[in-house]
């Protein structure tokens, strides 16, 4: 099936060539987009669009939990953590209270962004490794 939309094709060609941490990457900026939404549509006092983005941001949450590699020590305080932004964002969502999904953000951009460093200490090793060939 073609894809009509440019973007669509970018995104759809972006997340099949990506590696795995890649991806984690865009699960994490993703749920971030998602909490960002359900900031906004809570101001707005659009509850529907509140509840749809807070779950797509759970979904991520659960994504991220269901690959966590479990046999890693550290794997099990990133469980906790997950688990505590889960409850954050159901907590936003039911009490209709952002500082809930303020928590949950800022949780999930210390992940983010210790990620995104993760990955380029990966690169800087692969093409150091390349120069020495």
């Amino acid at each position: 099936m073609a894809i009509n939309n440019p973007y669509a094709a970018y995104q759809n060609n972006s997340v099949n060539t990506s590696t795995p941490g890649e991806l984690t990457l865009m699960l994490y900026n993703g749920c971030l987009k998602f909490i960002l939404q359900a900031k906004k549509a809570l101001e707005e006092g659009n509850i529907e669009e509140k509840n749809k983005a807070v779950q797509k941001a759970q979904a991520i949450v659960t994504e991220l939990m269901l690959t966590l590699d479990t046999s890693m020590p550290i794997s099990k305080n990133m469980m906790v953590l997950y688990e505590f932004v889960n409850h954050r964002l159901l907590e936003g969502n039911i009490q209709n209270d952002s500082k809930f999904f303020d928590e949950a953000s800022d949780i999930i951009t210390e992940f983010r962004d210790t990620w995104k460093q993760v990955i380029q200490i990966n690169r800087q090793k692969q093409y150091a490794n390349v120069d020495e060939i």
